[in-house]
């Protein structure tokens, strides 16, 4: 597969990933009686990953996340030419999809960009205020865990054709956990695109929502490594 292609893919399933994940918590989450809440979102975000897996995996590999991107180069699965291209498609469809979210909420009456996008945060803007020290943490065992859970269900003796709804899961359940420290991240590109229409608090903040997920993914990636010697 050509790399224009792959970048292509990168793009429409980050795009996906965002728009969905976010879009459930900005549009749907609050909802007077039928709101989805934590449970629904967490869900939205395990279910565009799942779906794109088996969409775009076979073009791509189905990264959607330039942290995962850094940990499957870093466990020797990913090429060091790539690794860029990579990274800025994924930012590039994370922007157009918080790009589109923000065009739908303005359409709705009373909204404006102070609601938020659904960014991350710590301390004062930690969903259930937790320190930065709490929310680097958790950013960085967490997708330290999802490098983990990919690294092994896409290995080559694993079950085939089950890494999808492994990964999709894993990303529920990391939700499920962090949802209330920092919004959950996990994933620089989705932290982005919100907080470049936000901006204030969440582009300030935005620092530790790179460092922390590619933090977490390089100890995967050597982990992974480690394990995979004689």
């Amino acid at each position: 597969m050509n790399l224009t292609k792959k970048l292509s893919a990168e793009f429409i399933g980050t795009f996906w990933l965002v728009f969905g994940g976010t879009g459930s918590a900005v549009i749907a989450a609050g909802i007077p009686d039928i709101g989805i809440g934590l449970l629904g979102v967490s869900l939205a975000f395990g279910l565009t990953v799942l779906t794109m897996v088996y969409a775009i995996g076979p073009i791509s590999g189905c990264h959607l996340n330039p942290a995962v991107s850094i940990g499957l180069w870093a466990g020797g699965k990913f090429e060091t030419k790539e690794l860029l291209p990579y990274i800025l498609s994924q930012v590039i469809g994370a922007i157009a999809a918080s790009g589109l979210l923000y065009y739908i909420m303005s359409g709705k009456a009373g909204w404006d960009i102070s609601s938020g996008l659904a960014s991350n945060g710590y301390g004062e803007h930690s969903p259930g205020g937790f320190s930065m020290g709490a929310g680097l943490a958790t950013e960085v065992v967490l997708t330290l865990m999802f490098l983990f859970v990919i690294l092994g269900a896409t290995h080559k003796k694993a079950p085939a054709g089950f890494a999808g709804i492994a990964i999709g899961l894993a990303l529920t359940l990391i939700h499920l956990i962090s949802i209330p420290v920092t919004n959950t991240s996990v994933n620089p590109a989705r932290s982005t695109g919100p907080a470049l229409f936000e901006g204030g608090i969440a582009l300030d903040q935005l620092w530790l929502f790179w460092l922390a997920p590619i933090a977490g993914a390089l100890i995967a990636g050597v982990l992974w490594k480690w394990f995979e010697k004689d």
